[in-house]
């Protein structure tokens, strides 16, 4: 079975906690603060594996975590980094953020991506150290890492992908033109996952074609399977569109037609208005007064320049001018598409780092409650301990230098009244010396 997605939780490393020390040797009655810091955690990474071909490593396993960074300790010793998660993908993932509207595409062998990115670790004490704070005590905690939940879908990297109803002789022809053995039935629903092969020309030149599973009435819009196996259509550069020319149903090869080129519009991503080539298969099995007007009555019904051939896969009639007209339609290389909703792609990812521009909000959320909100605020209070006398007189010191406290008495705060910052709450005494 091809599991070709799957749904998983990863979680960075957070950052390991700075360290409280003093310098304690013999001869040195005053030693200043020696506390080392704490070291990063590891990010979460993905990275596409040529050796794989689908998800199923993530069948019995959907947690992930990264390594988480080590304390600091005294004597200046810092802590060590945390370890690098690595999950391998095949190559052609979409990896899509749940929430954060973040997609990746890993189309390339080894390409890597990060998708949960470490916590910092905290410093030590003896970053606070100034000449008026000789003696800090107190250390910054740790950031947590991120966390999300990942949506892993594979997309078959083929140049052709052979679309069709059930039992249209989408396996037999792949068998016929490569070599590839896929299972074969004269039945419905023989393929239940798409199987690839290589064309190869004379020159060397190859290209990979995919075998889709059957379509049916439905499969745009989700029915059976349906989103599944068009998704693995979505990156081939031509469609070759098989019709059963003699079908043992005596169902109508024309509106069968029309259905399957309605299920494509119906699914989107353009694959309505990607090339084909109408492939007319089992010509072997009509009378042979039918067999050759066949093609050009279908091509004066279809009305395009899209060319239409009739192949037998069992007896090989009409399959060497199919390959050479799927060479003649796939060019080279392929147009490198440099846009994403409609921009123009700048970079693979952006890192987005706050700046001096950054500010927050001051509110009053109550009878001498303020709330403050901003990601540098509450990251500020999250990495210290609110009980220690020492941190809270740094907390306000870096208020104070980042103007909260001004716009904090602009709306009317007092010495003593509530911080909401978050889900911290404590009592602010700006300018106000507190007792030992």
């Amino acid at each position: 079975m091809l599991y070709d997605r799957v749904k998983v939780h990863v979680k960075a490393g957070a950052g390991g906690n700075g360290c409280v020390s003093f310098r304690r040797e013999a001869h040195v009655p005053r030693g200043g603060p020696d506390g080392g810091d704490g070291g990063r955690g590891g990010d979460v990474a993905l990275v596409a594996d040529p050796d794989l071909r689908d998800l199923s490593f993530y069948r019995s396993r959907r947690e992930f975590k990264a390594g988480r960074g080590g304390h600091g300790e005294g004597s200046q010793r810092h802590g060590a980094a945390g370890q690098d998660l690595e999950l391998r993908v095949p190559v052609g993932t979409v990896v899509e953020v749940e929430g954060a509207g973040t997609r990746y595409d890993l189309t390339t062998p080894r390409e890597r991506v990060v998708v949960a990115r470490a916590g910092a670790g905290g410093s030590g004490n003896k970053r606070f150290a100034t000449s008026t704070r000789q003696a800090p005590r107190f250390a910054e905690r740790g950031l947590a890492g991120e966390d999300a939940t990942l949506d892993l879908r594979l997309k078959l990297l083929a140049d052709v992908g052979l679309v069709g109803a059930p039992n249209a002789g989408k396996s037999s022809l792949l068998r016929r033109l490569t070599r590839a053995r896929p299972k074969v039935g004269d039945y419905p629903f023989t393929t239940l996952e798409p199987a690839l092969g290589t064309l190869e020309d004379d020159e060397g030149r190859q290209l990979v074609l995919a075998d889709i599973p059957g379509l049916i009435d439905g499969a745009g819009a989700g029915a059976g399977l349906g989103h599944e196996f068009l998704a693995h259509v979505e990156r081939t550069r031509l469609l070759a569109h098989l019709v059963d020319v003699a079908p043992v149903d005596g169902s109508d090869p024309w509106e069968t037609f029309q259905t399957v080129r309605g299920e494509l519009a119906e699914y989107g991503a353009g694959l309505e208005q990607r090339p084909f080539v109408l492939v007319l298969s089992k010509i072997d099995l009509l009378p042979p007064e039918m067999a050759p007007g066949l093609a050009a009555e279908w091509r004066r019904r279809l009305g395009d320049e899209s060319p239409v051939l009739a192949v037998s896969s069992a007896t090989g009639v009409g399959a060497e001018r199919l390959a050479g007209e799927i060479f003649a339609r796939v060019p080279r290389e392929e147009a490198t598409v440099a846009a994403v909703d409609g921009r123009e792609a700048i970079a693979d990812h952006a890192v987005y780092r706050p700046g001096k521009g950054d500010g927050y909000r001051v509110a009053r959320s109550g009878d001498h409650i303020f709330r403050i909100d901003g990601p540098a605020i509450e990251r500020l209070v999250h990495r210290h301990d609110l009980e220690n006398r020492d941190a809270l007189e740094y907390i306000e010191e870096r208020l104070r230098a980042m103007g909260v406290v001004r716009a904090l008495e602009s709306e009317g705060f007092e010495p003593g009244d509530e911080i909401e910052i978050g889900e911290v709450a404590f009592a602010l005494y700006p300018g106000v010396p507190q007792p030992e």
